[in-house]
C-alpha cells in the first residue's frame, strides 16, 4: 500500500505559505544584523550549541558573547521559548496586503496603499524606505514622488517583503501577481527594489503550480527585465547551482560579486534566497535552514523562503517543530489584527484567491 501524501489543495497551500512565512521569519529574527551575523558566525553559533545540521528554530546562545549581539527579541524566538509569533514587519506587511485586497480589491491603486498605511500602520514600525515614504506622505507628497524624495533606500528589500499576498492570491498567475506587487512597491521603491517585489510575488504565485522549485524560479525571472542587476545576479546563482558547485561556494562567489551593496539591498538578499530554495530542493526544513544560514537580512529571507516552501508542501506537511510553537497566533502592529489566528488569515486569503481578480 502506498504511503505517499496526496497533493495539497489550494487551501492547504495558502495556509502553508502563511505558516512558512511566519516560521522562517522567527527562525531568522535573532540573527538579523548582516554586518554582525555573517554566514561564518551563524554557523559557529550553531556548532557551539550543537545544532548543526539545523532542523529547528535557533537554539539558545551557548556563550555570553553570542547572547550579547542577538536581537533583543531572541527570547521569544528560540526553541523552547516560542508561544505564538513575535511582532515583525515581515509579517505586518503580509497582513496589511491582505487588508488592502479585502478593502480595495485586485484593482487597488498605489494611492490606496498609501492611505491604508496611514490608517493602519504605526510610523515607528516602519523602517528604511518605508519610513522615508511614510514621512513623505505625511508631508503631503504623492506617489511616486514618495519613493524618490530624500530616500536613499529605494533598492533595499522592503518592497520584496510586502509581496507574498500578491502571490498567494494569484496562484499560477505570476504576471498578475507581479503587476499587483509593482503597484504596491512604487510607493517606496524604484529599480531593483521594485523588481524584487515583482519577482517575489511571481515566484510565490508560480510555486503553486510549478513542477519544481527551479521551474518556479525560472518563471519568476520572466517578469523582470533580463538586463537588470537583479535578474543577472539570480541567473548567476542558478547557473552555479546547476554546475554542481556546493552551496557555500555559490554564496561566497555571489557575495564577492555583489560586495558594496550592503546587507539590506534587494540584490544580494534575493541571491541568498534563491540559493536557499535551490539547494533546499523542496525540503521545507532544509530550505529554511540554508536560507537563514546564508546571512544578510535573515528574517526577511527566511520569511520569503518559508512562504515558497510552505506553498510547495502545504500546511499539513509543515513539520511539527516549525508549526506547533506558533500556536496558530500572530502578534501584529497592524491596527485591528494583533492576536489574529494564522488559520483565519489563511481562510481570508483563500476567499480572495478563489474570487478571482
Amino acid at each position: 500500500m502506498s504511503t505517499q501524501r496526496p497533493e495539497p489543495d489550494l487551501a492547504d497551500r495558502i495556509h502553508g505559505g502563511w505558516l512558512g512565512r511566519i516560521a522562517g521569519n522567527m527562525l531568522g529574527k535573532p540573527v538579523e544584523q548582516g554586518e554582525v551575523w555573517t554566514r561564518e558566525r551563524i554557523d559557529r553559533y550553531l556548532r557551539r550549541a550543537e545544532a548543526l545540521p539545523l532542523t529547528d528554530y535557533l537554539p539558545e546562545p551557548a556563550t555570553p558573547g553570542d547572547r550579547a549581539v542577538l536581537r533583543p527579541e531572541w527570547r521569544q524566538c528560540v526553541r523552547g521559548r516560542i508561544h505564538g509569533s513575535c511582532r515583525d514587519d515581515d509579517v505586518d506587511y503580509a497582513i496589511l496586503g491582505l487588508d488592502l485586497l479585502e478593502i480595495h480589491g485586485f484593482g487597488f491603486s498605489t494611492e490606496q496603499v498609501s492611505g491604508l498605511w496611514l490608517l493602519r500602520l504605526p510610523y515607528l514600525q516602519t523602517f528604511t524606505a518605508e519610513r522615508a515614504a511614510y514621512r513623505n506622505l505625511t508631508n503631503g507628497l504623492k506617489p511616486p514622488l514618495t519613493a524618490t524624495y530624500d530616500n536613499p533606500y529605494q533598492e533595499w528589500i522592503g518592497a520584496l517583503i510586502r509581496a507574498d499576498v500578491h502571490g498567494w492570491t494569484r496562484p499560477g498567475d505570476p504576471a498578475g501577481a507581479a503587476g499587483q506587487a509593482r503597484r504596491d512597491a512604487v510607493l517606496s521603491h524604484t529599480g531593483n527594489g521594485v523588481y524584487g517585489a515583482m519577482w517575489a510575488a511571481a515566484l510565490i504565485s508560480a510555486a503553486f503550480t510549478a513542477e519544481t522549485v527551479r521551474d518556479a524560479l525560472e518563471s519568476a525571472l520572466g517578469v523582470i527585465p533580463a538586463s537588470s542587476r537583479l535578474a543577472r545576479t539570480l541567473r548567476r546563482v542558478m547557473t552555479l547551482h546547476e554546475s554542481g558547485l556546493p552551496w557555500e561556494e555559490t554564496l561566497a562567489t555571489v557575495s564577492a560579486e555583489t560586495a558594496g551593496l550592503g546587507w539590506i539591498h534587494t540584490v544580494p538578499n534575493a541571491a541568498v534566497l534563491t540559493a536557499g530554495l535551490l539547494y533546499g530542493d523542496d525540503d521545507f526544513t532544509r530550505t529554511l535552514a540554508l536560507t537563514v544560514r546564508g546571512g544578510l537580512d535573515t528574517d526577511s529571507n527566511g520569511a520569503t523562503a518559508g512562504s515558497v516552501a510552505g506553498v510547495r508542501v502545504g500546511a499539513a506537511a509543515v513539520p511539527a517543530q516549525w508549526r506547533d510553537p506558533l500556536e496558530d497566533t500572530v502578534r501584529s502592529a497592524v491596527f485591528g489584527f494583533d492576536g489574529v489566528r494564522i488559520s483565519a488569515l489563511a481562510e481570508r486569503t483563500l476567499r480572495l484567491a478563489t474570487s478571482g481578480p
